[in-house]
């Protein structure tokens, strides 16, 4: 039994990412569409993971937790994006067994990063406003260095138990995967043999950790509020809602999308569904947190400003002195 198993394992070597099934000049047309969106999100998280590094003023936990969400994002959307740029222009669509669960592997664990990253964030804005006076004492920089190691390898060392469970399961034909990314829900659909077991441990796991990140958050932002309504400053409490605001949008965004799909994947979301959902919070979310996060932030605004002024006076001034010379 355990041979037999293992050969059907081994049976399958490739996998066919449908993506979105259309007309070629349609594909065409999606390509464009989802390389300006890349494009536009590499841009301005790379702007603000930029801003925070020569700035002073935002050399704070706060604005040091963003920059490092910022990377996260940019590395979040390409271990997806490019291979689904590729599938546009290709016919065949493939993808190896190894590339499918490596691509499994670190989309999931950096989008585990990005909820721990969005709780170390409530956090320090629980700090920051309900404890204000032992802020300083508590977020050293041992402290905050801990919490920026911890955000980036919680989701790469949680996340290892359902990716070797997963890729464990018997695989045969047929190897199509209707979607865009090897998303572990149709993968697990495409196995020859229904492992509950394996089902109800990754259900487990989404659900603990999901809700508890996402309570964990809404609790910190409950004890923010109820501290910033007893603010006797009115621009005290204007400064402090317009912070929080820009974290909650975040949070809603991101956790919003993937609970719909993943604390429940045996419930049986549509196809179409899956997809818009995934791109949702794969593409879409990516793209607005640099929008969301400057936007009501005066002193990111300022230091986006002189990134921008840097870049252009070093691609425009030589040529200046150039032609004076």
């Amino acid at each position: 039994m355990n041979v037999s198993s293992r050969e059907t394992t081994h049976s399958v070597t490739h996998f066919i990412l449908l993506g979105f099934p259309s007309s070629p000049e349609i594909q065409l047309l999606y390509f464009r569409l989802f390389s300006a969106a890349y494009i536009l999100t590499l841009t301005g998280n790379t702007a603000i993971v930029c801003a925070v590094r020569w700035d002073q003023r935002l050399h704070t936990p706060m604005y040091i937790f963003l920059g490092n969400f910022s990377f996260l994002e940019i590395c979040y959307v390409t271990t997806t994006v490019p291979n689904m740029l590729a599938n546009f222009l290709s016919s065949s669509k493939s993808i190896s067994f190894v590339s499918c669960f490596a691509q499994f592997y670190f989309f999931f664990s950096l989008g585990c990063d990005e909820g721990f990253y969005l709780c170390v964030m409530a956090f320090d804005r629980y700090l920051a406003i309900c404890r204000p006076l032992r802020y300083s004492r508590i977020m050293t920089e041992e402290l905050y260095t801990g919490l920026v190691i911890f955000g980036w390898s919680g989701g790469f060392i949680l996340f290892l138990t359902p990716v070797v469970l997963i890729s464990r399961l018997p695989f045969c034909n047929p190897n199509i995967i209707d979607h865009f990314i090897c998303d572990p829900v149709p993968l697990m659909m495409l196995s020859c043999s229904e492992d509950t077991t394996t089902q109800l441990i990754y259900s487990t796991f989404n659900a603990v950790f999901m809700t508890g990140s996402f309570l964990f958050i809404l609790c910190s932002y409950a004890l923010v509020i109820l501290a910033v309504v007893r603010m006797p400053s009115a621009a005290s409490k204007r400064k402090a809602f317009s912070t929080c605001a820009s974290h909650l949008a975040v949070v809603i965004l991101f956790f919003g999308s993937v609970m719909v799909m993943y604390v429940s994947p045996g419930s049986g979301h549509p196809v179409k569904e899956q997809k818009i959902v995934t791109l949702f919070y794969a593409v879409i979310t990516p793209l607005c947190n640099p929008i969301i996060y400057s936007l009501r932030n005066n002193e990111m605004k300022a230091a986006l400003r002189k990134v921008v002024g840097a870049y252009f006076i070093s691609v425009f001034l030589p040529f200046d002195i150039l032609s004076i010379i």
